[in-house]
């Protein structure tokens, strides 16, 4: 017993796994420039009513059904049944085929900034296309480029992704002593001063209403993604029973506090009306452009010359932009077939046509494709839809943030139905009672349901009446693609029924 408890994870590597898996650098920079300060509390109110109760649920689920093979669609089949396993488990797919639209156009920014320090897309005119379409344009030729270079089976590609990390994480790093130096040398004077509203109201004007500020929920929400992987630590655990509540309880902490401090950070050296007011400014190139000012504001603050100081800023921007090239790219060759194989090869036989299960060099080739046709559909049709980049690539985020969470209530609303089931062994329980579990769905779905209802209406009421229909089309489109499999997935079975009866 002591040998396997020697191998097993202690407090501090659980905390460390956990917020690896969780902590993105690039959703500072994105929520300071939506909320500026006033993103903060929306962080703690995530922590509280979704990150530590989602987090204990997973790690239920995934105690109970460690033995599975078939992921999240085993846990709902379980749990609730076969149809509901498979549309939640489409959707969880469909949220990565989202996050390759709007990975396919918005990477050109992080492409543009590793190789000259800046974002220059918007000088991009290929063909008398606008600079909008011609990276929609080069967004299809990515997607399609990957997909093809994937279904060669080239799988080692994807070890540059743990460089591109180690270069991301060290960002952290980067903002944290840059941004004191800074505040060292001005006098301890902040850039976005801290006034008295500062943390309930946004200086971005387009978040000047209640229904705006509520929407950003969903990006505090986002932010916490990625434990769905503390699923899979409960048995990996020193005693897990105490441990691992108290692991997620203080990665929790840490992480709402990181998020925290990062904002205040970036307030620092970042006055919201003098860098982010920009039209040129937008959500895909916004952590760019922050960092470029960091490493502008630290020259200043040594007192270089302007054009140093402008040199600094260009490699601190091109720093980032090679850290997250290779983060984005080893991400998309993963992510191109990886949830794809697992929607497959997890769901039952019958459910796919033969042209979609063929797999060759442990690739599902066809299947790989057609994803490739749809991906390729959403992107023309977005980026041609008449408007800037500032709008297409709002769009594009919102898109994800949606697509990302909507997985979540599917989880969250099947378990229940997972405790009340008592023929599974449940060798770690969290909720102890099934009263505590309806308690932890209920505020769960109640603050998910919330940011993401909040998300889709606020830009119809503020007259953007086509960025609310994308993000009620792309979640429609996919769960009526799930119907028809499962339906025809239903005549299939049906028709095996007459024969052997036959």
């Amino acid at each position: 017993m002591k040998e396997n408890n020697a191998k097993k994870m202690s407090l501090i590597s659980l905390i460390l796994m956990i917020f690896t898996s969780v902590f993105g650098f690039t959703n500072i920079p994105r929520s300071f420039y939506l909320m500026g300060y006033g993103a903060i509390p929306w962080y703690i109110i995530s922590a509280v009513l979704f990150f530590i109760p989602y987090a204990f649920m997973m790690a239920e689920y995934g105690a109970a059904f460690k033995d599975e093979k078939g992921g999240i669609f085993s846990w709902m089949k379980r749990s609730v049944g076969l149809k509901y396993a498979f549309i939640g488990t489409f959707m969880w797919y469909a949220s990565y085929v989202v996050w390759m639209v709007n990975i396919s156009s918005s990477i050109w920014i992080v492409i543009s900034t590793a190789v000259f320090g800046e974002d220059l897309t918007s000088r991009l005119h290929l063909f008398g296309l606008n600079s909008t379409q011609t990276l929609g344009l080069l967004g299809v030729c990515l997607i399609t480029l990957i997909t093809f270079t994937a279904t060669k089976g080239l799988e080692k590609i994807t070890k540059v992704t743990s460089i591109g990390g180690l270069a991301v994480t060290l960002l952290n790093l980067v903002l944290l002593f840059g941004s004191l130096l800074v505040l060292a040398l001005n006098g301890g004077e902040f850039a976005q001063p801290i006034v008295a509203n500062s943390f309930t109201a946004s200086p971005n004007p387009a978040y000047g209403t209640p229904m705006m500020v509520a929407s950003f929920m969903v990006f505090s929400i986002f932010a916490f993604g990625g434990i769905e992987a503390v699923g899979g630590l409960v048995d990996k655990t020193q005693n897990a029973e105490k441990t691992f509540p108290k692991g997620v309880t203080i990665a929790a902490i840490i992480i709402a506090v990181g998020y925290a401090l990062g904002i205040f950070l970036f307030g620092i050296f970042t006055n919201w009306s003098a860098i982010l007011s920009d039209p040129s400014v937008h959500m895909g190139n916004v952590a760019y452009v922050m960092m470029q000012n960091l490493g502008y504001q630290v020259g200043i603050a040594l007192n270089l010359s302007e054009p140093v100081a402008i040199s600094v800023g260009l490699w601190m921007s091109r720093y980032m932009g090679i850290s997250m090239v290779l983060a984005l790219v080893g991400a998309f060759f993963a992510l191109c077939y990886s949830p794809l194989k697992q929607l497959i090869e997890g769901t039952p036989d019958e459910m796919w046509p033969e042209k979609v299960k063929v797999i060759k060099g442990g690739m599902p080739v066809n299947a790989m494709w057609y994803q490739c046709g749809i991906v390729a559909v959403f992107i023309v049709m977005i980026s041609f839809g008449g408007e800037g980049a500032s709008a297409f690539f709002s769009k594009l985020i919102l898109m994800t943030n949606v697509a990302m969470t909507i997985p979540y209530l599917f989880l969250a609303v099947a378990f229940p139905f997972f405790k009340g089931k008592t023929e599974i062994d449940k060798p770690f329980e969290i909720y102890k009672t099934h009263r505590g579990a309806k308690i932890a769905t209920f505020f769960i779905v109640a603050s998910v349901g919330f940011a993401n209802i909040s998300t889709i209406i606020a830009p119809a009421v503020g007259g953007d009446l086509p960025s609310t229909l994308w993000m009620i089309g792309g979640p429609v489109f996919f769960t009526i693609i799930a119907l028809a499999i499962y339906n025809r997935y239903e005549k299939v079975m049906e028709a095996k029924k007459k024969v052997k009866m036959a």
